[in-house]
């Protein structure tokens, strides 16, 4: 008599993380999950490690070392002076349903002029602008209230026949939303080899032409008549006269990643660099602006 088909055992690994951790700690579990990242959101914020990232791995031989690597990683986040990060925890999964049940959750949504909905899910008939994009492959699938922030600027600039800059591309959603609204070229860096990879695969899926780059900035010699910056508020500050060096002499930044409580330095930083704040948009403590030179 043959041996029954081996059920496959799933490892899911939960970090608690504050609101302004959670791309960060997202982009490092990707690395070593399957099929995805999923993010719980609080209904009621309440700071500190209110946000829980989890990511799932096979249970295999390698499964344990691959969590250890990732509990390193997450340690040497504490460096960039990020907002407060849980300790991983561990837990078995031995439902053999569960990958179908956990797509069958995730459901198209609705940002401004776009719909983000995964590869595998049917389209409504609307008048939205498709992106498909299946979570997890790095940050950015349409559900952070960072990304919904620069998806609906996306949606009001004017960026048909425009040249446009993402800086910290991520997942390539926001170039990819640029170009699907028409914009001339879309280049977008990206510090971190499997964001540029990711973004890369996205935007041929899409059907969309989007030059990747790594790198950030600094490292584009262009100009650009929108820039889309959707980072920590220490990396803005680091970076802002990088990003002024790429706009246009009438060109907009968006800016988005921006914790109330780091606004204020954001804020300095740009208009050190000559740049001021021509709107703003709050959402669950993250703040969205838009600048000019």
């Amino acid at each position: 008599m043959g041996a029954s088909a081996a059920k496959i055992r799933w490892l899911e690994v939960a970090v608690p993380a504050h609101a302004e951790a959670v791309e960060a700690v997202s982009e490092i579990l990707s690395r070593f999950g399957h099929n995805g990242i999923a993010v719980e959101i609080p209904t009621e914020p309440r700071g500190g490690t209110d946000h829980t990232v989890k990511a799932y791995l096979v249970e295999d031989g390698d499964s344990f070392a691959r969590v250890s690597d990732a509990r390193d990683a997450l340690g040497h986040l504490q460096a960039f002076g990020l907002g407060p990060i849980g300790e991983l925890a561990v837990r078995t999964i031995d439902d053999e349903d569960w990958l179908e049940a956990w797509k069958a959750s995730l459901t198209p949504v609705r940002v401004g002029s776009f719909l983000i909905h995964p590869t595998w899910s049917d389209v409504p008939a609307d008048d939205a602008i498709s992106i498909a994009l299946d979570p997890g492959m790095a940050f950015g699938t349409g559900l952070h209230p960072t990304t919904q922030q620069c998806l609906e600027a996306l949606s009001t600039l004017a960026v048909d026949g425009r040249r446009v800059l993402d800086v910290g591309t991520g997942s390539g959603i926001l170039a990819i939303a640029a170009a699907k609204r028409g914009a001339r070229e879309v280049i977008g860096v990206d510090t971190d080899p499997i964001a540029v990879d990711a973004a890369l695969e996205n935007a041929e899926r899409n059907g969309v032409r989007v030059a990747v780059r790594r790198g950030s900035a600094a490292d584009v010699g262009e100009t650009f008549d929108v820039v889309v910056a959707n980072i920590i508020g220490p990396i803005l500050v680091r970076i802002a006269a990088d990003l002024r060096d790429r706009l246009d002499e009438h060109g907009v930044l968006v800016a988005a990643g921006i914790t109330a409580q780091a606004e204020a330095d954001v804020v300095a930083a740009f208009a050190a660099n000559g740049m001021r704040v021509t709107a703003r948009e709050e959402r669950a403590d993250w703040i969205r602006l838009i600048l000019a030179r």
